[in-house]
């Protein structure tokens, strides 16, 4: 018999890849950690697209798994990579859980996307950009439908503009991104009636990414009368995860836990 709680498995996300670079390419995969749960969660660990933070990415998938909630921690493409790659790679993969959602004993109708800051920034453009053609269909995985059932964004990076976090930007859309650009991905102006419920949280003295990239879109979510849950704390750098070093801002992932739940997901 598999032992769901220690199961964990690594998949190629694509057979032809968009986008590629040629001799150079990197090659995105998706790894599973099982749990007996309804729904899941596709984690994408933050970097500034540039590169991805271990504590927001594999150790994130060990923790949900042992909480009992089957997770895909996504290893994505980065910078010298550009947009429209890396949101290829997040759309590819919430497709790949849909498509497979029998196999990993899932409900297709509760997948959601978590991100930590710019990781968070591509859990956003997938819940506010789902619906738009960033590639052409590869195989049968690529008909499934991307739109995620809920977002999680941790310390988000959200705007490309005022309070952008600069190597982000620069990462995903070059030096000089053209202004069309910077608007398509500042997310908070993209959220309508259809972007997912969301759990967001901040801590309101992050000196890199600041708490007003949480706040605006916060503030396009109630314009839209999109239910969502906030916290935000007085204390802790950026980059925390889950904060064992602060343990007054560490209750944010047993308060995930319980919004998980409630909404079906364990």
């Amino acid at each position: 018999m598999i032992d769901k709680t220690t199961e964990i498995t690594t998949s190629k996300l694509w057979e032809k890849m968009p986008y590629s670079m040629g001799n150079d390419d990197f090659v995105p995969t998706i790894s599973a950690y099982r749990a007996d749960s309804k729904g899941a969660v596709i984690v994408f660990p933050g970097g500034g697209y540039v590169m991805k933070a271990e504590h927001e990415g594999a150790v994130i998938g060990e923790w949900f798994q042992k909480n009992g909630i089957t997770a895909f921690v996504v290893d994505y493409r980065v910078a010298p990579y550009k947009h429209p790659a890396e949101i290829s790679d997040a759309m590819r993969a919430i497709k790949f859980v849909r498509f497979y959602a029998e196999k990993y004993g899932i409900d297709r109708d509760k997948i959601a996307v978590m991100g930590f800051s710019a990781g968070a920034h591509l859990a956003g453009s997938l819940s506010v950009h789902y619906d738009k053609e960033m590639y052409d269909e590869t195989d049968r995985i690529d008909r499934e439908n991307c739109r995620p059932s809920a977002s999680i964004l941790c310390y988000p990076v959200i705007d490309m503009g005022a309070h952008r976090h600069d190597g982000s930007r620069q990462n995903l859309l070059g030096e000089l991104p053209k202004q069309s650009m910077t608007d398509f991905m500042s997310l908070y102006k993209h959220v309508n009636e259809n972007t997912p419920e969301a759990f967001i949280w901040h801590t309101s003295t992050d000196q890199a990414v600041p708490v007003m990239n949480s706040l605006l879109y916060a503030q396009a979510l109630s314009a839209q009368n999109i239910a969502y849950e906030m916290h935000i704390y007085p204390m802790g750098h950026h980059g925390l995860g889950l904060a064992p070093e602060c343990p007054y801002v560490a209750k944010w992932a047993d308060n995930l836990l319980d919004w998980l739940k409630n909404k079906g997901w364990k």
